[in-house]
């Protein structure tokens, strides 16, 4: 019979933290506490299949599966914690909260104090002999209930939450500002006036049943999986929607029992720098989401930490102690026992740890562990320091770097001397490094306003997900270093300033104010994520050092690498950039991009329009300098190096003008009629010119063309061979689907090499080789081999090619296709492996049965794409080829595909 809950608690837990898939990271991590004598609540997880019964078959299904488990879960809470479910007198209270098998901060919906009533409030004052902390926690049931089961939560920014509506006219009619001033009295009258809104907006009053409540609660973890943010976050990601969350079920411990009691979030190490220390906040007389909503100013909990937060929030030593004092200061044998306890955490799980806590009238608990979120500057530090602190060897170390996330570190940092003189507006937390300059906008939605935007929020929430990914940098004015925008921030590895105080923000008039400042939606400002520092307009930028833990990471990829990893770069400056970066020889080299500047164009079009062959080669003879030149500078950068250069590929009309000024003055320069322009013009119009007259085609029509590159390449490397710089140049015939497209085009290349050998009196060795992007030329892959010394696979046609989806109108379906589940990724930046991936497959075994030693790469967009790399590495390719930017995320991608494949052997 299928299990469907498990339990753990008083040391005893039927799960572990292996079990992910089924219990999702939160419940596997309880279960695993447990085990390893951490004081964690007891509780039960009901699995992450039962999300899918309920999502696939409805709440009647999963309640049939999972009822008596559930029932006998329950009993074993109130067992151990000694209270009754339902009971008035000894009520057991507990909370519900999602657990996906991955981490999704902030994205699924938690409720806590689960199991009030009007009756079972008095009992809980009674037991715990404190009024006020029974009808405090009363009121956050109701809000959290209403908010989350009863879909009371406004679905818009400018819409008013009514319990919060409530709550502020009671602070205005009793002249407080915090929550924490209300009292018992006040309380009350919030539950009935929230209990009240529930029954206008609802038509129903709010349940009274602890059984309903829960079963509500659980529901709604549920559909909290499917709820826009969750969805979204999901996809960014690319996690699918099929793994379901699971729901954690818990009795409840009280951080919100007085001064005894708090509650906080901490790290084991910094999340945003990777340095070894152990970090977090806390609130005194809190229950958790007050820390991470960002209403109340957190303390820090360690004393160094403390003074860190004081001196960038410009809070004077004695305010900090009197105000602010850190947990270390104020309940220092928790803070030791804590301290303990994250050690202990981190030493069992080898990986930096995200904790939440809850000290109940002076007893520590653990409510959650997980693996922290980190930007990419700490993943890499994280990493290397346990490396070399032996807590992990070093493909551990290799393997916990996500290469997407390198990303982070490539992108310009702020100069140091315009950082010097840029005005400061103000100075916050430096929840996110990074260095961001962009128009200020107010809301989430509107991020896309402009191409680079900042999102200026009071304090961030999950509906804001969306904007923030699409913002360049987030600002809020209220929030600590675990507020929601901080954590969120750092996940993404968006520059993002936390709680900056001076930060006045004005919704409704779309204005912020920072001292005698005033911005308004559109203004200019830099955030620096690493100091907190926020400038007035923008901040020049440098490029980012290298060095350092980043060299490390390379150089442990480059020592478990079986694959090479090359670059697409048409310019002697992107073959630096990839160099730099760590390319291995060029593996696309567009000549085309050649021809489109100055008085190139002319002599290509003056090439075009000629009528004769003669007319084509004294124009063809204008272009041989330039490419030469273009190609002797691309060499040069990757000398040592092969270099793949593609021969003409796209249709000529793309080289023709289509304006008339231009067309008049391309007549005039020729010394013929503009009608004779445009009708040639007109005659290279083609219904489907990627289907047309391009790639090999070009040079079937026009072997000069062909003759012209050929010779450009071999007279470039030549002349460098005669300064000294050794050259290995590989030539690649585009779209060829039959071998005696490739014969033909191979022979006018060959013959043209031993023109130009025997005019200069040297030789160098060169590659003939193809592109495979016609399925074609995969299936007959065995007879193409027999004319070509490599093979370099163009996805990206391939793809448009197997898919029958034009890569330039499938933006038209191709978000329908993603939102329905017919596709699972974009085919355009996630290689099809079932389907192109099949024929890349087929193409490089039947190449190498022809020529087991044929040199086989791919050179399309999906070569920097990490899954995808992983693909090229178990089909054998010799190297991946990417954009100069992502080739250090492929290095880190190819290396762990190799230790994958090799520890699964």
């Amino acid at each position: 019979m299928a299990k469907y809950v498990y339990t753990f608690g008083n040391g005893k837990a039927e799960g572990k933290a292996d079990m992910k898939n089924l219990l999702g990271g939160k419940g596997a991590n309880l279960a695993e506490m447990n085990l390893i004598g951490v004081p964690v609540p007891p509780g039960f997880t009901i699995t992450t299949e039962v999300c899918t019964i309920y999502n696939q078959q409805g709440k009647d299904a999963a309640l049939t599966v999972v009822n008596g488990e559930v029932e006998r879960a329950v009993s074993q809470i109130e067992e151990l914690t000694g209270t009754k479910f339902g009971d008035k007198d000894n009520p057991c209270l507990v909370s519900v909260r999602s657990g996906a098998r991955v981490s999704m901060p902030g994205m699924m919906d938690t409720v806590l104090n689960l199991g009030l009533n009007d009756l079972a409030v008095q009992g809980i004052a009674k037991k715990s002999g404190n009024e006020r902390f029974a009808w405090d926690s009363y009121r956050r049931f109701v809000q959290m209930y209403g908010d989350v089961v009863l879909g009371m939560k406004p679905e818009s920014k400018e819409d008013i939450d009514p319990f919060e509506a409530i709550m502020d006219n009671l602070k205005e009619e009793k002249g407080i500002e915090l929550d924490t001033q209300f009292t018992t009295e006040d309380l009350k009258l919030l539950v009935i006036r929230f209990k009240e809104a529930v029954l206008k907006v609802t038509g129903k009053s709010f349940p009274d049943d602890p059984w309903e409540q829960l079963w509500g609660a659980v529901y709604a973890v549920f559909d909290s999986w499917m709820n826009d943010r969750a969805v979204y976050y999901r996809k960014m990601h690319g996690f699918p929607a099929e793994w379901g969350t699971a729901v954690n079920v818990q009795a409840m411990v009280f951080g919100n029992m007085g001064d005894t009691s708090a509650t906080g979030v901490a790290f084991t190490r910094d999340a945003a720098t990777g340095e070894d220390i152990f970090n977090g906040e806390y609130l005194i007389n809190a229950q958790g989401e007050d820390v991470v909503a960002g209403i109340r100013t957190p303390q820090q909990i360690t004393l160094e930490g403390s003074k860190r937060w004081a001196e960038l929030a410009g809070v004077s030593e004695e305010e900090r102690k009197t105000n602010f004092p850190s947990l270390e200061e104020t309940m220092p044998a928790l803070y030791a026992e804590l301290m303990s306890v994250q050690e202990k955490l981190e030493n069992h799980y080898k990986d930096m740890q995200d904790l939440e806590f809850t000290i109940q009238e002076g007893k520590l608990w653990l409510l959650q562990t997980r693996n922290g979120k980190r930007t990419g500057a700490a993943m890499v530090k994280i990493a290397i320091d346990m490396l070399e602190q032996g807590m992990i060897d070093e493909k551990t170390a290799l393997l916990r770097i996500e290469p997407n996330k390198l990303d982070e570190l490539l992108h310009p940092v702020f100069d140091t001397e315009a950082m010097a003189k840029a005005h400061v507006l103000a100075k916050g937390l430096p929840a996110s490094p990074g260095a961001a300059t962009g128009q200020v906008v107010f809301f989430a939605d509107e991020a896309s306003n402009y191409e680079n935007t900042i999102l200026v929020r009071i304090e961030t929430s999950p509906e804001d997900l969306e904007g923030m990914n699409i913002a360049r940098g987030i600002l809020t004015a209220r929030g600590g270093m675990t507020s929601h925008a901080a954590v969120v921030a750092r996940g993404m590895g968006k520059c993002c300033v936390s709680g900056a105080g001076a930060v006045k923000i004005d919704y409704k008039t779309r204005v912020m104010t920072i001292g005698e400042n005033k911005f308004v939606e559109g203004d200019w400002i830099s955030l620096n994520g690493s100091t907190g520092e926020v400038y007035e307009g923008k901040v020049k930028t440098k490029t980012p050092d290298m060095g350092g833990d980043f060299g490390k990471v390379m150089d442990l990829a480059d020592k478990f690498t079986r694959m090479s990893v090359r670059t697409n770069a048409d310019t002697p400056n992107d073959a630096q950039v990839a160099r730099n970066f760590g390319a291995k020889g060029i593996g696309l080299c567009r000549t085309e991009h050649m021809f489109f500047e100055g008085e190139r164009i002319k002599a290509m079009r003056e090439m075009i329009l000629s009528s004769t062959k003669e007319g084509r080669e004294k124009a063809l003879a204008k272009l041989l300098p330039y490419q030469r030149g273009d190609f002797e500078g691309i060499f040069e950068a990757m000398e040592g190096y092969g270099v793949t250069v593609r021969l003409l590929d796209p249709p000529l009309h793309e080289f023709v003008p289509h304006q008339q000024a231009t067309q008049k003055e391309l007549a005039q320069e020729m010394g013929i009629s503009i009608d004779a322009v445009r009708t040639k013009i007109s005659e290279l119009e083609e219904f489907n010119p990627m289907l047309g007259h391009r790639g090999c085609r070009l040079g079937i029509t026009y072997p000069e063309i062909t003759a012209m590159q050929a010779r450009a390449i071999i007279e470039a490397a030549l002349n460098l061979k005669a300064r000294g710089i050794a050259t290995l140049p590989e030539i690649m015939v585009p779209l060829v689907g039959t071998v005696a497209e490739l014969k033909h085009q191979a022979n006018i290349i060959r013959n043209t090499a031993e023109k130009v050998f025997e005019e200069k009196g040297d030789r160098i060795d060169y590659l003939l080789g193809t592109m495979i992007e016609i399925p074609r030329a995969a299936l007959t892959a065995d007879h193409i081999a027999e004319e070509a010394d490599f093979f370099s696979f163009g996805t990206n046609d391939l793809t448009q090619m197997t898919l029958g989806y034009s890569r330039d109108d499938a933006g038209k379906f191709l978000p329908i296709y993603l939102d329905n589940g017919i596709l699972k990724q974009d085919p355009f930046q996630v290689l099809d492996q079932n389907g192109v991936g099949q024929l890349v497959k087929m193409g490089v075994e039947r190449g190498r049965s022809v020529k087991p030693k044929l040199k086989v790469g791919i050179c399309g967009e999906h070569g920097g794409e990490p899954s995808s790399v992983e693909f090229c590495d178990s089909v054998g390719l010799d190297y991946v080829s990417c954009s100069p930017y992502r080739v250090p995320i492929a290095r880190v991608a190819a290396a762990q595909a190799n230790i994958k494949h090799s520890q699964a052997k």
